[in-house]
């Protein structure tokens, strides 16, 4: 049966991050400022590589591919929240929501394994250079990249596919300032034992593996640098790999926050903060 038909709920009210109109203002033009630096920032880093033959190289190829994920995953979220600054009520249709929940799953979870593709890959670098153009070649880059993706849909259509069969009716308002998992549960006045297992399973999977392929690979790669004699060199291997070490610390610090906890109230106002960074 569609959804559609059997819920009483057919748009959504989103509550957006404060209600103090005070400060609709001064939120509208800091993230409108940081949503303008995410696009050209990703956007000529994008453009930037791709016009410059030497940095045609691994390295910069999955760095390209992560600017990628990340415009796309702002723009998800960032444009339908501008909107709620400037507007009275922030109102998304359901089928919005639901389109807006699956490309923002989409891209959480490409982004988790694309930064442990890095990291892999700034082994392979580091600890087997001899063997690097080997390991990391073109096509072994590709079906990397293409693994990715592929496993950002398929988590993206699990838990989009088991919240459509979620009957809101409830409430309206969700208590978040985009379409997200717990708190669109939260409206649910149906059984959700369903969801919140492969809400649990999907995370422990794409939090926790890309975690441990980071922490491996960064322990046979600090093993390397101690090996280096030389304090130069020492500190430019690391210096390729520490920009990667802030953006998981963040990244993945966030996301576990959001995902591997119960979805109480106040955990939900506490996720808002978290999903911001």
């Amino acid at each position: 049966m569609d959804p559609g038909n059997h819920s009483t709920v057919t748009a959504f009210i989103l509550a957006g991050l404060t209600k103090c109109p005070e400060l609709q203002l001064p939120l509208f033009l800091l993230f409108l400022g940081i949503y303008v630096v995410t696009v050209v920032g990703n956007l000529g880093m994008i453009t930037l590589i791709g016009l410059s033959p030497p940095l045609h190289t691994p390295m910069y190829y999955f760095l390209s591919s992560l600017s990628f994920i990340d415009l796309c995953h702002s723009s998800v979220v960032t444009p339908k929240l501008l909107v709620h600054f400037v507007s009275e009520r922030s109102i998304i249709s359901y089928a919005a929501c639901m389109t807006q929940l699956y490309f923002f799953l989409v891209f959480v979870i490409a982004e988790c394994h694309m930064l442990a593709v890095m990291a892999y890959d700034r082994y392979a670098a580091i600890c087997n250079p001899l063997l690097y153009n080997v390991t990391m070649s073109n096509s072994v880059c590709s079906w990397m990249v293409l693994g990715v993706y592929m496993t950002g849909m398929i988590g993206a259509t699990a838990h989009t596919g088991c919240m459509l069969r979620v009957i809101f009716c409830k409430a309206d308002t969700i208590n978040h300032y985009f379409c997200d998992l717990f708190p669109l549960l939260g409206l649910s006045c149906s059984s959700t034992y369903i969801n919140e297992v492969i809400v649990l399973c999907f995370s422990a999977f794409n939090i926790c593996f890309p975690t441990l392929a980071i922490l491996g690979s960064y322990v046979f790669i600090i093993a390397s640098i101690l090996q280096i004699r030389s304090s130069e060199g020492r500190s430019k291997a690391f210096s390729t790999c520490s920009s990667h070490i802030s953006a998981v610390i963040v990244f993945f610090g966030s996301v576990t926050f959001m995902y591997l906890q119960p979805s109480t109230v106040s955990s939900m106002d506490q996720g808002k903060v978290s999903s911001i960074f």
